[in-house]
């Protein structure tokens, strides 16, 4: 058999299928050429019926007076007869008998010329009656005669009666869940769906009779209602969204279609009504935009919202040459609130604040919830810069009453930065960055209250943000090292000691002080990776000295308060581990600062810490927060005065008096005194006649490289206490 013959009549009988339907089938017309090549293959004399028997599309051919000569599996399947029981019968067996079928037109179907797309009624084995395009195709011999008809064959969906019709329309609008309402030419209600009483209310009986007044809210005005009007009396077709009334009173938004019926006059008999209850996608919507537009927390608009509002505020301040004022407010210590009290009490603090600085700003300013702790507020038609400011002590005085959360009661303050449109900024991102830099500047100095901004201040602030960039790069490049600064005994004058100084060599900048990165590092986060390196490198150098036999003393490293956390023991021991470190050989000094989390939670880390064999030191003491009380439940064994409290001594009576204080009351404890920054003989002698033990200072040493320090301690050099 030729393949290729074969496999084009199967491509031309999906593309006949394809083109079902449409003008008489030109495919069908290539298919019949195709058979007819097959038919006239003298070289392999292939009969064609068997090339239609494997088409799986209903192929049927007819003689020139109308009787089956071949019929195929995808006809077999059409219909559910077998070529046995259809071959040699005329094709009128195929048709339904009833009036409908065509019959009548039996006689143009011999008629045609070449093809024609005929639609028939057709019975099947089952009895069952179908329409279906009949594609008619001729075929001829050489001699141009006709040879038999080609047909194919495509069932159409099942047509139904003018009652069936009715019948079906019925029972769709029945069974719809779409309100329906029919009313005549009079406007009164004729007829109203199961939907209608389910979304109103309002049972058959009630409504029938009534005009669409029954559903009429009272919110819509004059014009909206004519709109209505006109299109129940037939001016066109009307969408749209209404507010209507349920029978108890209740009123729910719906999304309202409503055309006109006219008879075959153009006269208009009926106008019905198809309604949807939109109340839950409107609530839905509703829901949406308050989690795309408000904070979950507070209620409050948060930064996307906000924006649109600064900007709608900019341009009616531009509009009316009035002043508009951003300010940018922080809670301070907030993280340390959460540590010390948990989420649940920062979560409510948050929500009381909000609402307290609602209160305070007038009904057309706006308050939004930006950051963890960051508010950002825009006050609109001030007057004078100078107003802010009035309202910025008034939002402060806000928090001057403790918050009663869960038994607790909760201090808390601010800082508020302060920018003005149109003198520091012309638009919302400079307006919102400027107040940013000042509130900023307010937390770099440790204080509460407002501060206007000022271009000094963006001056600073680009310093500190370049400063930033430049040691985050810091550490991933060498550029920080460690200085060591001893330790001296005030007994015998030998070093004892000595405590690791990170210290920043700028490529360009040369050496920089740790008083100015170092407060950038707690600002920005960073000091926690820097004091992770710091741990590292000092625990390096002292495994260094081991491996070289070197007996050198312990080397006390800083730790931040937010590294202090309940993570560092298991940090710590990864450390020494790592570099094979006893924990004798290293001292931890922390400040007082990190005692406002809470003295419970950092007893309990500072105790694991001497079980783990670290020593504890309390740096800066007499500048922080620790309380006499809260001292003696400390398992700390150094305490080492503040510098501020040395350089006075001897010449300052408060000075003394304080170093007194701090050295009986350690004394006392039995812990070791360190004095800092000792730089005279004066200082000193005065230092040790109270019993300090230690000093520390420019009178011995700065701190040192690891070399210099090695070959102090290797030489033995010694303080003159003489």
């Amino acid at each position: 058999m030729n393949e290729s013959l074969l496999d084009s009549c199967r491509d031309l009988c999906q593309q006949a299928h394809a083109w079902q339907g449409s003008e008489p089938n030109q495919h069908l017309q290539a298919l019949a050429q195709t058979l007819q090549a097959l038919a006239f293959e003298n070289a392999r004399q292939v009969d064609a019926a068997r090339v239609l028997a494997q088409l799986q599309e209903p192929i049927i051919t007819l003689d020139t007076a109308g009787y089956i000569t071949s019929w195929n599996q995808g006809a077999e399947r059409l219909y559910g007869f077998s070529a046995e029981e259809t071959l040699g019968q005329h094709i009128l067996f195929l048709y339904a008998n009833d009036e409908d079928s065509q019959i009548s037109g039996i006689e143009e179907f011999f008629q045609i010329d070449d093809s024609a797309l005929l639609k028939v009624k057709h019975h099947k084995k089952t009895g069952e009656v179908f329409w279906a395009d009949l594609s008619l195709t001729v075929l001829r011999d050489n001699e141009n005669d006709v040879q038999c008809f080609v047909g194919h064959l495509a069932e159409l969906g099942k047509s139904l009666s003018t009652a069936e019709k009715l019948s079906l329309h019925a029972s769709i609008i029945a069974n719809s869940d779409q309100g329906i309402l029919i009313t005549n030419g009079q406007e009164r209600i004729v007829s109203v769906n199961a939907a209608f009483t389910r979304i109103t209310g309002y049972s058959m009986q009630e409504a029938i009779g009534q005009t669409t007044d029954l559903l009429r809210s009272g919110v819509h005005d004059a014009d909206f209602r004519a709109q209505v009007s006109a299109a129940l009396q037939g001016t066109g077709p009307w969408q749209g969204e209404i507010i209507g009334k349920r029978k108890n009173g209740e009123l729910f938004p719906q999304s309202v279609s409503i055309s006109a019926v006219r008879d075959d006059a153009g006269q208009i008999t009926h106008a019905f009504s198809i309604f949807s209850d939109i109340s839950v996608l409107r609530a839905s919507e509703e829901r949406m935009q308050q989690l795309v537009n408000y904070d979950s927390l507070t209620g409050l608009p948060n930064r996307t919202l906000f924006n649109q509002l600064l900007g709608q505020a900019l341009a009616t301040a531009r509009r009316n040459n009035d002043c508009c004022v951003v300010l940018a407010l922080e809670l301070n210590r907030f993280s340390t609130i959460k540590e010390t009290f948990g989420n649940e009490v920062a979560d409510e603090l948050l929500r009381q604040v909000g609402h307290r600085w609602r209160t305070v700003l007038r009904d057309e300013d706006v308050l939004a919830r930006v950051g963890d702790a960051e508010f950002v507020a825009v006050l609109t038609s001030i007057q004078k810069r100078e107003h802010s400011g009035i309202v910025s002590q008034k939002m402060l005085a806000a928090l001057d009453q403790p918050f009663d959360i869960e038994s607790n009661q909760v201090h808390a303050a601010a800082s508020i930065g302060i920018s003005v449109f149109p003198e520091d900024g012309q638009d919302a991102l400079s307006l919102l960055r400027f107040s940013d830099v000042a509130v900023k500047r307010l937390h770099s100095e440790g204080t509460s209250g407002y501060l206007f901004y000022s271009p000094e201040m963006n001056q600073r602030a680009k310093e500190q943000w370049q400063l930033e960039a430049e040691l985050r790069h810091a550490l991933v490049a060498n550029e920080l090292l460690l200085h060591y600064q001893p330790k001296v005994s005030l007994r015998s004058g030998r070093i004892v000691g000595a405590e690791a100084l990170i210290r920043w060599r700028h490529p360009q900048r040369g050496m920089i002080s740790p008083g100015k990165f170092i407060p950038v590092a707690e600002e920005t986060g960073l000091i926690l990776d820097i004091g992770n390196w710091v741990l590292e490198e000092a625990c390096r150098q002292i495994k260094s000295w081991m491996v070289a036999g070197i007996e050198m003393p312990p080397i006390a490293v800083n730790l931040s308060a937010r590294q202090f956390d309940q993570h560092l023991p298991v940090r710590l021991q990864s450390v020494l581990e790592r570099h094979g470190v006893p924990p004798e050989r290293l001292k931890l000094e922390i400040t007082e600062s990190l005692l406002v989390r809470g003295a419970d939670a950092v007893i309990l880390i500072m105790n694991e810490l001497v079980g783990m064999g670290f020593s504890l030191a309390m740096d800066d003491f007499g500048t922080g927060y620790s309380s006499l009380a809260n001292l003696k439940r400390f398992p700390i064994t150094t305490l080492k005065i503040d510098r501020a409290f040395v350089i006075g001594v001897p010449g300052d009576q408060n000075d003394c008096a304080i170093a007194r204080a701090i050295v009986t009351m350690g004394l006392q404890l039995r812990q070791e005194i360190v004095a800092e920054g000792i730089e005279t003989v004066e200082q000193m002698d005065f230092l040790r006649n109270l019993g300090c033990d230690q000093l520390q200072g420019f009178l011995f040493s700065p701190g040192v490289l690891s070399e210099m320090f090695e070959r102090m301690v290797r030489e033995d050099h010694r303080l003159k206490l003489d």
